[in-house]
């Protein structure tokens, strides 16, 4: 069992980033996390449901609405079918859409969940609990839990690495890669993909490295001698943070230089080295949605970069994924094509290089969103379907998210919809299960795993410990 924060206070002079020896055998060492933020629609990509082209623009029936809470769902929406064709791809024989044609060729390297739920069903909360374990501020994030429970193996790099594509952040905010009631040094370090890498980072103007060490040195002995006196692991923590800046001028620079990758490696994601995105200073939402915009693929390209030089944990959210078909830019028809082509070489390029560099093996590749989109079409706008303008409400109770590569079984599709795709009829998931699941993969008892806070041993998965492990996708 790793050590409560009063264990660890004992000793002022070590690092926190440390690596840690795992409390179970691990089946990966790191992790890649792909969210895409405001959730992506199963029936049009991965849960294939005939049953609803049979009743597409025929009422919902009352069995959808009955006792039901919806986000923007008003009066009696029609059945959407499928916006896309699918068809059966791999040895597995797996149902995927056409809007994935990449991904569709590895489909065999993947686990497939496809009767995921949560008990939130808006963004911000619903982000919190998959990445948090409770849908309210102030818990550590996934990303903070693994650092804390195993350390980096780079010390001049942060073990949690965020990357963002899509224009802006998710709705819960720079919280989904907190540090929580952890020390402040497991939080997840944000970098961008052009211009400084990590803002603040650089020294300012007239103070050289030299000088620069000279004050660190100043500083670590005023913190040091402070926390002789209080024994506050945020003093030991500032210590920490100080020399880690330090260290990553140099470092940073150097693993997130993209022009350094061959073209035929570049070419594999679809990144462009040095692109900036303008989406974030536009007018028109839709610029958001450009399709040949290689953020992604970009983040893609590092998060593989960022592993191979030590970190533990790297997050790459994805903004645009929210497909109410309320306003331009929302619609399922127009705008979900092009987040699928911004993504599906990239992630597909991603596993393939992941596995002809020896790491997929110990590598865990995470990909999905907060909750899922209902089988009928939101109607807020009109009943009658209009191009750009279709789109499905927030579904809670089913939906899709896959994992791949370190410890996962390939080929799998785990868990069975209903008809409709409205509810688990076989092998439910809730969000603790997965949490539990990519805990065990890493080597970290989900039930054991703890940190003491406010007189309780704080967990991941809750104080009941609510999850249990996938043992069928385990390779």
């Amino acid at each position: 069992m790793l050590c409560p924060r009063s264990m660890r206070a004992e000793q002022p002079d070590a690092n926190p980033l440390a690596p840690k020896p795992p409390m179970i055998a691990p089946c990966a060492k790191r992790i890649i996390y792909l969210h895409m933020a405001g959730s992506p629609s199963q029936l049009e990509l991965f849960d294939y449901k005939p049953e609803l082209t049979k009743l597409h623009m025929q009422d919902a029936p009352a069995s959808f609405l009955e006792g039901k809470r919806f986000a923007f769902i008003k009066g009696v929406p029609k059945v959407l079918a499928a916006q896309t064709k699918f068809s059966q791809y791999g040895e597995s024989g797996q149902w995927m859409s056409e809007l994935l044609p990449h991904l569709s060729k590895v489909v065999d390297k993947l686990s497939i969940i496809r009767t995921v739920n949560t008990d939130q069903f808006n963004h911000a909360p619903a982000q919190l609990f998959v990445h948090t374990g409770s849908p309210r501020l102030g818990g550590p994030s996934l990303g903070s839990w693994v650092t804390y429970g195993l350390g980096s193996e780079n010390e001049n790099l942060p073990g949690f690495v965020v990357l963002l594509s899509g224009g802006k952040t998710p709705d819960a905010g720079k919280s989904l890669w907190g540090s929580g009631f952890l020390p402040s040094v497991y939080q997840g370090v944000q970098c961008r993909t052009s211009d400084e890498p990590v803002l603040y980072l650089n020294n300012p103007t007239g103070i050289d490295r030299n000088l620069r060490r000279r004050m660190l040195d100043t500083v670590a002995e005023m913190n040091e001698a402070e926390f002789r006196r209080s024994g506050d692991t945020e003093t030991q923590t500032r210590i920490a943070q100080y020399e880690l800046a330090y260290r990553m001028q140099m470092a940073v620079p150097e693993a997130m230089d993209l022009s350094r990758e061959p073209q035929h490696i570049l070419d594999l994601y679809g990144a462009q080295p040095g692109f900036v995105s303008k989406a974030e200073s536009a007018d028109d939402p839709r610029v958001l949605y450009k399709g040949d915009d290689p953020t992604f693929a970009n983040n893609c390209l590092l998060a593989r970069r960022l592993l191979e030089n030590g970190v533990r944990f790297v997050q790459l959210y994805d903004w645009g994924w929210d497909h109410h078909g309320s306003s331009p830019g929302e619609s399922i028809d127009e705008t979900l094509p092009i987040k699928c082509q911004q993504i599906d070489r990239a992630v597909t390029g991603l596993l393939l290089d992941l596995e002809q560099r020896g790491m997929l093996q110990d590598t865990l590749v995470v990909w999905g969103g907060e909750f899922g989109r209902t089988p009928m079409m939101q109607n807020n706008v009109n009943t009658e379907l209009k191009k750009g303008f279709v789109g499905r409400d927030h579904h809670p109770f089913a939906y899709t998210m896959w994992m791949a590569g370190g410890g996962i079984k390939g080929g799998v599709a785990y868990g069975k919809t209903d008809e409709f795709g409205y509810y688990p009829v076989e092998n439910s998931v809730s969000i603790r299960d997965l949490q539990a699941t990519v805990l065990h993969l890493m080597g970290l008892d989900p039930y054991r795993f703890h940190y003491t806070y406010q007189g309780l041993d704080q967990r991941l998965i809750g104080p009941t410990n609510d999850g249990k492990v996938l043992q069928a996708l385990l390779a």
